[in-house]
């Protein structure tokens, strides 16, 4: 298909593209003031733990190199956990540990790392080795997250999350991310996982793909990934609008993991969430945000605002549960 075509037959299904996102959406909903609470996810945290949002514990956190000299004690009585820079993207940066191998950690891939490997990596972190704009970062150590007993077969080594994008506190757009062994258990797209759009209103997966191509089963475990509910689905959702509230932001992806002993729990924000949610749904993103436009939002509550994103998924229409 000639190129002309192929920007035509996206415009007609309303495929939003990075450059109208960045001009129509991130620089006029986002102000550059506002940025911080997302982009430092030490100030998300707080944010969120004063609203009364759930998130992972922080266990520690090293802000200076010299600090790594009391990280390590901090580290080597843990048995399991999450370390990760707070001004990292795109998941670089974050090591997970899920057990112990006498003075050996083991992460979810399997790999054993000493407590001065570990260390090591936290002073990358600081460094700015994975900050945005390699900027000095802080290293967080939080508590480690274990998949839904409802999700764990459709992921592998690795926990699955949620990604919302609310627009205006409405949410317009959801998938999850599942790990697999090419992403080498990260919840990340462009490292390998599976992205599966979710219908906003049953909490169901509707479509998936993996590797640009749509699939029906999970690459690794052969599980069926269409008509999947995710469970506490609508709390998902007022978390993600509850929190967007909070960033001040009016375009932002809210990432979410659905925990086997907490529930729902936020990860992180971002303002500016990828575009790959439309792939994932095979439905475009400006229908739904004009529908959002069109509807006043001063005053409505968080339940109201959740309806409101339903209603208007369903009236934009969702792809069947095939591949």
């Amino acid at each position: 298909m000639r190129p002309i075509r192929v920007w035509r037959a996206l415009r007609e299904q309303g495929v939003l593209g990075i450059n109208r996102r960045n001009s129509a959406y991130t620089l006029r909903w986002n102000p550059r003031r506002f940025y911080p609470n997302v982009d430092d996810k030490l100030r998300t945290k707080d944010l969120c733990r004063r609203a009364g949002i759930p998130t992972p514990e922080l266990l520690a956190v090293a802000h200076h190199h010299f600090e790594l000299r009391e990280l390590g004690p901090q580290l080597a009585r843990l048995h399991d956990f999450v370390l990760k820079p707070a001004h990292g993207a795109m998941g670089k940066g974050i090591l997970v540990v899920r057990g112990r191998d006498g003075d050996r950690f083991i992460t979810t891939g399997g790999r054993p790392l000493s407590l001065g490997d570990l260390l090591y990596h936290a002073a990358g972190i600081i460094s700015g080795l994975y900050a945005l704009g390699g900027q000095p970062d802080f290293a967080m150590v939080e508590e480690r997250l274990i998949v839904h007993p409802e999700m764990a077969a459709i992921a592998t080594d690795g926990v699955p999350d949620i990604r919302v994008v609310v627009y205006r506190g409405v949410p317009a757009m959801a998938m999850t991310r599942l790990p697999t062994r090419l992403s080498g258990g990260r919840a990340n797209i462009h490292q390998g996982a599976v992205a599966a759009g979710i219908d906003l209103g049953s909490g169901r997966t509707t479509s998936a793909i993996y590797q640009r191509r749509r699939i029906r089963e999970h690459p690794d475990s052969g599980e069926p990934l269409l008509g999947r509910e995710i469970p506490g689905f609508k709390d998902l959702l007022s978390i993600a609008v509850r929190a967007a509230d909070e960033t001040g932001l009016g375009y932002v992806g809210a990432d979410l993991v659905v925990d086997e002993r907490r529930g729902p729990v936020l990860l992180e924000m971002n303002a500016r969430p990828g575009l790959m949610v439309q792939l994932a749904n095979r439905s475009g993103l400006l229908p739904r945000l004009r529908a959002i436009d069109l509807c006043a939002q001063d005053g409505r509550s968080v339940d109201e605002r959740l309806d409101l994103g339903i209603r208007i998924a369903q009236a934009a229409g969702a792809p069947e549960s095939s591949a």
